[in-house]
């Protein structure tokens, strides 16, 4: 392990020095290649969650305000109430370097390696931990086709081997496709886009199983909470939602 570890930070060293990359943040050169977009500085500058903020329980909301004694079980936004999955959890904020590495997956099928280390801490910490197997967000296939790949697929591979989980990339589908622009629309109008949008195509996989669902950005949780229905109701025990990153609230 020691050898293969020393063999690949050696050969990081290497691609850098023949290959130099500019941190698309800053502009700076990126000294490791495992950190994929952005140099160490604006890793350190973005805000990366612990396990030990102060969030809503189900959402990983921030708390608006501060909250000094508190038993993170007990800290519920009630605005995702409603949602089916039973938890979600990102990295950490959209923002800085995680906000690159998103939108540089969206055109590369590659996880930096910083990256992964950074999902599968946020993994094993509850309430994600009791997860049994992963299931990533699918998109529907004709958009699959244009991009050329999922990239929440890319991301549940990254993680899998770590986890020593399953990925299974067959039981949900997506069955509608939702082509209407979501970035300027509200709650309710991201939930139409996606209501009734996902399938559960082998239920008997899914049946009993606690499921970790990977995608790349919590926004409003509207997708993760209609892939949640789709699963619930086919027979899996319950959902967390495992993401590279979400909004400050």
């Amino acid at each position: 392990m020691f050898l293969t570890e020393t063999v690949s930070v050696f050969y990081d060293a290497l691609l850098t020095l023949a290959y130099p990359q500019a941190c698309l943040i800053c502009g700076r050169s990126v000294e490791k290649r495992s950190y994929g977009p952005a140099c160490v500085d604006c890793w350190h500058a973005t805000r990366i969650f612990a396990g030990n903020e102060a969030m809503c329980w189900k959402c990983g909301a921030l708390a608006r305000t501060a909250i000094r004694a508190f038993e993170p079980e007990e800290i519920r936004c009630q605005r995702c109430e409603s949602q089916a999955f039973a938890a979600a959890r990102a990295c950490g904020v959209y923002e800085g370097a995680l906000r690159e590495s998103v939108l540089r997956l969206k055109r590369q099928p590659t996880v930096p390696k910083h990256l992964v280390s950074l999902l599968i801490a946020a993994a094993k910490r509850p309430p994600l931990r009791v997860a049994t197997r992963i299931v990533p967000v699918p998109l529907h296939p004709d958009r699959e086709a244009r991009r050329g790949f999922n990239q929440a697929l890319v991301i549940a591979k990254a993680i899998g081997l770590g986890l020593g989980l399953v990925v299974d990339e067959k039981s949900l589908v997506r069955v509608s496709g939702s082509y209407q622009y979501r970035a300027g629309l509200d709650a309710k109008g991201r939930l139409d886009t996606v209501t009734d949008a996902f399938a559960v195509r082998f239920p008997q996989l899914i049946r009993g199983e606690i499921l970790l669902l990977v995608d790349d950005v919590f926004t409003t949780g509207a997708t993760a909470s209609s892939c949640a229905a789709a699963l619930v109701s086919a027979g899996a025990t319950e959902v967390h939602v495992l993401t590279l990153a979400r909004p400050a609230h």
